[in-house]
């Protein structure tokens, strides 16, 4: 009985719907035959907006006559509702005749009637790829352009986009359409700011570079953008990430122009401003190699102002395009020479003393110059004795019989009296390299280095093309493909920017200029973090084959240059050890820092044994192939500022393990105590 009655309630539901809907549908297709339009345009939105299967079939007469109405208003609804419609049953749209109507309505007189088809037609073409709806041609191009200056701001949008999307049949056709649009770049809304632009940076692919319009149209796009900036935060961040791509797109770019107004920019009060500035210089030399002589130019000009945070900030930057030009502009280094009194902060003493070590050569009086760095050796901050430390050994190296003394007294401070570890782990690195082979110790050191590269943020060039072919879209702003964020990627289309003119290949980034050419094997450059670890996992822990003579001594650093260090050296390790009595010594001192750092603030042996069972087990037994040959004898727990000396006998038959990959390391600790 309850189901009969549910039934029964079920049927009478349907059947009022269906009623309803009847009702409705009678009630709107009358409203389309009211006098009065906006009555007409009302109802047929209506109608569209209904997304019910039974409404479609009511709606194709009245939206007929819609789309042929004599009140553009109402021609402009009827135009978005046959998109509308499209989205709920698309053959119907194409039995009734509707795609053809509205590529009719692209002709219309009234300029919103044509943007709203635009649009219409440029929604159904997403989700049609492959139908060439907008079968755009010179005449067609020319009615949207005739319409552009009339119609709304969302109406100029739809246009812009619309155009972005043709290809030009020659360069003059690409000038005429330029020209046309380039009135858009100063309308208030920002949207068309943006779509203008992206017109105007495809189509003038299409132009020759050295046209003087093609000049005049790039110092038109700068002024729109940077009035971008001064609106709210969100469209400043917007603007960047266009401007980004425009700028890495753009070869020809005025550096010139730059560096003059950041030259301006660094003669100003704010410090932090300055400071900003003078770097943004060192990376123009750095980005761009054509300007990279003006750079230090301009760099130099500064220096002489005897400012001291920009002679600083300068000295910093000048380092690195150092190091990005080697052997290039060396001859400032007197300059920089002269100001190294005036520096007082950490990062500026180091690149000024990176460059005394690198260029120790070129400097007479170098050994002074770091000797008075040295001085206060205690007092500097950790870079600058990095710093220090590493260019002392440089000089020793291409100065042995001068310097002797001076890398002693560094080794000495860096090792014994410093409590740094980086710096004493380093300090020992370069007096065992020293002592036991100086010529690796000049390979090493003195190696060439790679080049430093400020490619962090450019785009590559396939998908730089595509991005600006999206200006103004949230691709242009994630700087990536619409694929990679759309969901079902339905309708997404791959875009490219069309040839240059009298080239079938599209312009280099600015980055690739004729540095390129003067060689055919690319500059190397820094890798990445992740090619480190990747070179550093792939180690091969093999020991080398004896086999052969040594090398021979080479001229300026002979082998016996380990004897000119003195007795300090020679007592820590000695060439003619056996390989396990190096190891066990320096296993020694290794074992004290652990015992005495393990000290710190424990009360038992649990830690202890913990750190000390890793330590023998992992390092002695897989590293060095040395097996403890009696157990390690701790008596008591050790209290704080307490270290004591604990003898361990060691034998040479442990194997020497090799895993693959290395980072594959497997620990069973065991721990003892309370």
């Amino acid at each position: 009985m309850t189901d009969s009655k549910y039934f029964t309630t079920t049927k009478k539901g349907l059947t009022s719907y269906y009623m309803l809907i009847d009702k409705m549908n009678v009630s709107l297709t009358q409203d389309c035959e009211d006098p009065n339009p906006l009555i007409r345009a009302l109802a047929v939105r209506t109608m569209g907006c209904i997304r019910v299967d039974k409404i479609t079939e009511y709606l194709c007469e009245p939206l007929r006559k819609c789309l042929k109405d004599e009140d553009p208003y109402v021609r402009k609804t009827a135009a978005v509702c046959v998109a509308k419609l499209h989205d709920i049953n698309a053959q119907l749209v194409e039995d009734q005749g509707f795609l053809d109507t509205l590529k009719d309505l692209i002709s219309d007189s009234n300029p919103m009637v044509v943007a709203n088809a635009v649009a219409a037609l440029s929604e159904i073409a997403e989700s049609h790829p492959n139908s060439n709806l907008l079968d755009l041609n010179p005449q067609t191009i020319n009615k949207l352009l005739t319409a552009l200056n009339e119609c709304t701001e969302w109406g100029q949008i739809f246009i812009l986009d619309c155009l972005a999307n043709y290809t030009p049949r020659d360069d003059r056709e690409s000038q005429s359409i330029c020209e046309r649009v380039t009135p858009r770049l100063s309308h208030a809304n920002s949207a068309v700011v943006l779509s203008a632009v992206k017109v105007l940076m495809k189509f003038m692919e299409m132009l020759p570079k050295d046209l003087d319009y093609y000049g005049t149209l790039l110092k038109k796009l700068a002024p729109p953008l940077v009035t971008l900036l001064s609106a709210e935060p969100e469209l400043q961040y917007v603007a960047l990430r266009n401007i980004n791509l425009i700028v890495q797109r753009s070869c020809n770019i005025k550096v010139f122009i730059v560096l003059a107004e950041l030259k301006e920019y660094a003669t100003e009060v704010d410090v932090d401003f300055v400071r900003k500035a003078v770097r943004a210089i060192g990376r123009c030399a750095i980005k761009v190699e054509q300007s990279a002589e003006r750079c230090v130019s301009t760099l130099l000009d500064l220096i002489q102002t005897k400012v001291n945070y920009v002679v600083q900030e300068a000295i910093v930057v000048i380092k690195d395009i150092f190091r990005k030009y080697p052997n290039k502009y060396e001859s400032v280094i007197a300059t920089l020479c002269e100001n190294l009194d005036s520096l007082d902060e950490p990062e500026a003493r180091a690149a000024m003393i990176w460059i005394v070590g690198e260029y120790a050569e070129r400097i007479d009086n170098a050994d002074e110059l770091l000797e008075s760095f040295l001085e206060g050796f205690h007092d500097e901050s950790t870079q600058v004795q990095l710093q220090l430390l590493t260019a002392i050994v440089k000089l020793f190296l291409k100065k042995p019989t001068e310097t002797q003394e001076l890398v002693q007294q560094v080794l000495s401070l860096a090792t014994q009296d410093s409590d740094n570890p980086d710096l004493r782990d380093r300090g020992y690195i370069y007096w065992r390299l020293l002592s036991t082979d100086p010529v690796a110790a000049k390979e090493v050191v003195l190696a060439e280095k790679p080049l430093i590269s400020e490619e962090t943020d450019l785009i590559e060039p396939t998908l730089l093309e595509e991005l600006i072919c999206h200006i103004g879209t949230l691709a242009s702003v994630y700087h990536k493909p619409p694929s990679a964020f759309v969901e079902g990627s339905r309708g997404v289309q791959h875009k490219r920017l069309p040839g240059s003119a009298g080239s079938g290949e599209s312009v280099e980034s600015p980055d690739t200029g004729s540095a390129a050419g003067a060689s055919d094997a690319p500059p190397a450059v820094i890798p990445s973090q992740g090619d480190l670890l990747g070179d550093l996992l792939n180690l091969d822990l093999t020991p080398p084959a004896t086999t052969g003579p040594p090398p021979p001594a080479t001229s300026g650093l002979q082998l016996g240059a380990m004897d000119l260090l003195g007795g300090g050296l020679d007592s820590l390790v000695c060439s003619s050890r056996s390989l396990a009595e190096r190891t066990g010594q320096v296993l020694k001192h290794s074992l004290v820092c652990l015992l005495a750092l393990m000290s710190l603030g424990l009360n038992d042996g649990t830690f202890l044994s913990f750190l000390a069972f890793f330590f023998f087990k992992f390092v002695l037994l897989s590293f060095f192939g040395l097996a403890p040959a009696g157990p390690l004898q701790v008596l008591t727990p050790l209290s704080p500022n307490q270290s004591i000396e604990v003898a361990l006998p060691l034998s040479t038959v442990g194997p020497v393990m090799k895993m693959d990959p290395l980072n594959n390391l497997q620990v069973t600790p065991t721990l003892h105590g309370r």
